[in-house]
């Protein structure tokens, strides 16, 4: 990449990065330096991309911007931030492990002491590097994860509200009617019904 296309990423922070000058606007920019753990979590999320193939142009495009404002960080605590124990290949597995324990588990999920104790992980290190894996809190996550659950289960046309909401651990249906209203703005009924329009 020329020194100009990059400059063009970074016309409002091109002043905080020191090789961007005249002198070095057509050369090339090379640098063999270690990866951080920021760094190593956002190539683990790139490689183990599991999204729906239409966005993943958009979500490798945003993976980058993201890379390359880590690497121009150069806080002397940026790392220290950056939960360093993901490093370890295996407390990432143990972070995948969790969420597919919730996912299987999603009507009976365990409380987050049960998990860290099922994964082998301190409850500190599972909030942590859940949040980092996958961007916020496990019980957060489980929430996104089972109203996009129970939105297909209704697209689907074969489940009533009663059913989904059942199916996804909720004891009663104004519970979950509430819960799929506060996350997409409607109930259950009235989705189904602008489908059908």
């Amino acid at each position: 990449m020329t020194i100009r296309r990059f400059h063009s990423l970074f016309s409002k922070e091109a002043d905080y990065i020191p090789f961007l000058s005249k002198d070095n606007k057509e050369k090339k920019y090379y640098a063999q330096e270690g990866v951080s753990p920021a760094i190593a979590i956002i190539l683990s999320q790139i490689i183990n991309y599991n999204l729906h193939p239409s966005i993943k142009e958009l979500y490798v495009k945003a993976k980058v911007y993201e890379l390359i404002s880590l690497y121009f960080n150069k806080s002397q605590d940026a790392d220290i931030e950056q939960c360093p124990f993901l490093v370890d290949e295996d407390n990432v597995k143990r972070i995948k492990q969790a969420k597919e324990i919730m996912i299987t588990r999603m009507a009976e999920p365990p409380t987050l002491a049960q998990l860290s104790e099922e994964i082998g992980l301190s409850l500190k290190k599972l909030k942590e590097g859940f949040k980092q894996v996958y961007g916020e809190p496990v019980f957060s996550f489980l929430f996104e994860y089972k109203m996009d659950f129970a939105r297909k289960m209704l697209e689907s046309g074969e489940y009533n509200v009663n059913e989904v909401g059942h199916r996804i651990g909720y004891s009663t249906s104004s519970h979950f009617i509430a819960s799929f209203k506060k996350k997409y703005g409607t109930t259950p009924k009235k989705y189904l019904m602008s489908l059908g329009n």
